[in-house]
């Protein structure tokens, strides 16, 4: 085989490795939804109350956002594909753990903190990584796939999920998170190599040969991910989009992600028809947050945020006073699940046009910390105005105004702050 037939073999060998992160970070999307069908489950078999259970949740999104930026440099240091195997084990033995669990605190550990950790490596960050080492033509889009990862998650696992835990069991929901992230670990450590240049090819779309990335010092320590973090937070863009991720968080894993079935309970609605809701708003997310992809390429990513935040908050607000209807929650479901993430791929053009191809990921991990932060505290929140309310209209109508608010600040960055290519 000629050298350049074998580059463009390489070369479309980036999307294989595009399908198979999809499909572990599908895998860690499933797990970061579990803890929504395993609420009401865990607390009738334990007899935990709400707060206790969503501490579990707030947990372990609060360290998959933490996890980001030190997994976006390990993933320099010891190298993508060994941080992926990582996560997925611990993904895989910290769920299988909580088989055993007995004590709150138990499952505070295994799906806390624990599994929170193993997913965290497995990532949005993980997407920034492999389309900055795979790609380059395309990245809005191809990063507007694997954003979409984590509403093709919710679309595969919940309705299962919600199936297996029904009559309030839990096991067979456990069970089935634990063996679909063991099997994924022989699909990467196969289908993964560590870059084009270990087989011999440049990125997908690339004219120039590709240039050997020179090996970073201080391999192994947290310090690439500090140092990062302090060269990004002199510029005013990270702190545009660490607030308004933190406030992406707040309006919907933390709150729809984890507490929709249970809210959905309250109004009489039976868990597995809210996962098949919750479901819904999976596939239409993968619709919207592709085409976010695509716009992305294309607009300013900034005025896309402005929309996304600004009509997301609006839903919010609105969703407790529907009429609860196979109608409007058909309505509600389309139209906000076609907004869930695709603030993912703008938030990600944005970082790398700030911060370049090296510092970009890393600190794309640090404003998913705010985005898990904001995630976090929906999760704990929303769970005690619920028990000391007995109503979730408080948490609802609070995140949407963040939504507004949120969508307003990207608007007036559009005249105020500037986004110039890194040196």
């Amino acid at each position: 085989m000629s050298g350049a037939a074998r580059i463009r073999r390489g070369e479309n060998y980036a999307w294989v490795v595009v399908m198979t992160t999809f499909l572990a970070l599908l895998a860690a999307a499933g797990l970061r939804a579990a803890p929504g069908v395993l609420m009401q489950p865990v607390e009738l078999h334990f007899g935990w109350s709400r707060a206790t259970v969503s501490t579990a949740a707030a947990v372990g999104i609060l360290l998959y956002g933490l996890v980001g930026p030190f997994a976006a440099a390990l993933m320099q240091t010891i190298g993508l594909r060994r941080t992926m195997l990582g996560g997925l084990a611990l993904m895989a033995a910290s769920t299988f753990a909580s088989l055993w669990m007995t004590q709150p605190w138990h499952y505070v550990l295994t799906w806390g903190v624990l599994s929170g950790i193993g997913s965290g490596a497995i990532a949005p960050v993980l997407g920034a990584a492999v389309v900055n080492r795979w790609f380059a033509a395309r990245q809005g889009l191809v990063m507007g796939l694997l954003s979409a990862s984590t509403a093709t998650g919710a679309l595969v696992f919940l309705p299962a999920m919600a199936w297996l835990s029904e009559g309030g069991a839990w096991r067979p929901v456990v069970l089935a998170v634990s063996i679909v992230a063991l099997a994924l670990i022989p699909l990467v450590a196969l289908l993964v190599p560590e870059s084009p240049a270990h087989i011999g090819a440049r990125r997908f779309g690339e004219v120039e040969p590709l240039a050997a990335t020179p090996p970073l010092k201080g391999a192994g320590t947290p310090m690439l991910a500090i140092h990062a973090l302090v060269r990004g937070s002199r510029h005013p863009m990270f702190w545009l989009l660490f607030g308004t991720f933190f406030v992406c968080g707040l309006t919907t894993n933390g709150l729809i992600g984890t507490h929709f079935i249970a809210f959905c309970g309250d109004r009489g609605i039976a868990p597995v028809a809210a996962a098949g809701l919750l479901s819904m708003m999976g596939f239409f997310d993968l619709i919207g947050t592709t085409a976010s992809g695509w716009l992305t390429d294309r607009y300013d990513p900034r005025k896309l945020l402005v929309v996304y935040y600004g009509f997301r908050g609006l839903s919010l607000i609105a969703l407790p006073f529907i009429n609860f209807d196979a109608v409007s929650l058909t309505i509600f479901a389309i139209f906000y699940g076609l907004d869930w993430i695709a603030t993912v791929p703008p938030t990600v053009k944005l970082a790398n046009q700030a911060f370049g191809e090296r510092d970009g990921p890393i600190l794309f991990g640090w404003v998913l910390v705010g985005h898990q932060l904001g995630a976090s505290v929906a999760a704990f929140g929303a769970g005690v105005t619920r028990e000391m309310l007995g109503t979730y209209l408080p948490a609802l109508v609070v995140a949407g105004a963040f939504g507004v608010l949120a969508g307003a600040a990207m608007l007036i960055s559009v005249r105020r702050i500037g986004v110039t290519e890194p040196a």
